[in-house]
């Protein structure tokens, strides 16, 4: 018989992400508390990656809703909030938090686009900083700006997700790079449907990187020294996340028609590295 915590194991395993890696390195019961997390966050995620009819997925994720409010009232049916729920007292997950992720999940569903850099930046939030926030909570934050350290790391991260999915989102009809930095670079929205590399795409993605780089650098900068210790998972994340920039990077810029990615090798020596060495 599959219990909550061995579903929601399984399916953070599964995803293959850099996350994971991380929380290997946690004490039992955060291991447990963020596995369960990461994995509504999955969940949620994948109702609009895999429902392709839109109103079904929309339903889904009201469906979603209901099921965050009826947990945090006392009685959660899904065997990933059953997991939750016990750790969300102890470490300050409140409804808010997962009702953020499922309304960044339904921007997917009314927004292929984003005008401006103010819009994506609302998105990653939602569906990034959110998490950022509660995952350092669990982490074990003791200093209040470590929030503000945390939605920032986030927006770095889903910057980073979004530039090496370029190409796989194209496949979907979805372009998260702002439409007016496209137009900026002299980069018609069809050459990333059509996966057309040029000069301008590659000034276009140096931007790209070049800013993501910078947010991981303003990040570091404001999480609280009190913090660091116990936020070494998102710096494990970190270098895991900046170790794929500069393997776009190098391989100059080719998202279109491929996935760049680590190898699990390289992302679990990456993660010890900052684990027993505490450093990138």
């Amino acid at each position: 018989m599959t219990t909550p915590q061995t579903y929601v194991q399984q399916k953070a395993a599964a995803s293959g992400s850099s996350f994971y890696y991380a929380f290997l390195f946690l004490p039992e019961a955060q291991r447990q508390a963020i596995t369960a997390f990461y994995a509504f966050c999955r969940e949620v995620d994948d109702v609009v990656d895999e429902v392709h009819d839109p109103e079904v997925a929309a339903r889904t994720l009201q469906w979603w809703s209901r099921e965050v409010s009826a947990a945090f009232a006392g009685n959660p049916s899904h065997p990933v909030l059953q997991a939750l729920m016990p750790h969300t007292s102890a470490y300050g997950i409140q409804a808010r938090h997962l009702h953020a992720v499922i309304e960044g999940c339904e921007m997917d569903l009314a927004y292929s686009r984003y005008t401006d850099f103010a819009g994506l930046e609302r998105y990653c939030h939602l569906v990034a900083g959110i998490v950022g926030e509660v995952a350092a909570k669990i982490f074990g934050q003791t200093d209040a700006a470590t929030t503000t350290y945390a939605h920032k790391l986030g927006l770095a991260f889903q910057l980073t997700n979004i530039l090496r999915d370029v190409g796989e989102d194209a496949l979907r009809g979805r372009i998260y790079l702002p439409l007016q930095e496209l137009e900026r670079f002299n980069v018609p929205a069809s050459d990333l449907l059509e996966r057309q590399y040029s000069e301008r795409f590659t000034a276009l993605m140096q931007f790209q990187v070049a800013r993501a780089q910078q947010l991981y650098d303003e990040a570091l900068a404001l999480l609280p020294e009190a913090d660091r210790r116990s936020q070494k998972p998102g710096l494990m994340m970190a270098s895991i996340y900046r170790t794929l920039l500069r393997e776009i990077e190098s391989s100059h810029y080719q998202v279109l028609h491929q996935r760049i990615g680590l190898t699990p090798l390289r992302k679990l020596w990456l993660a010890w590295k900052m684990q027993a060495l505490g450093r990138m």
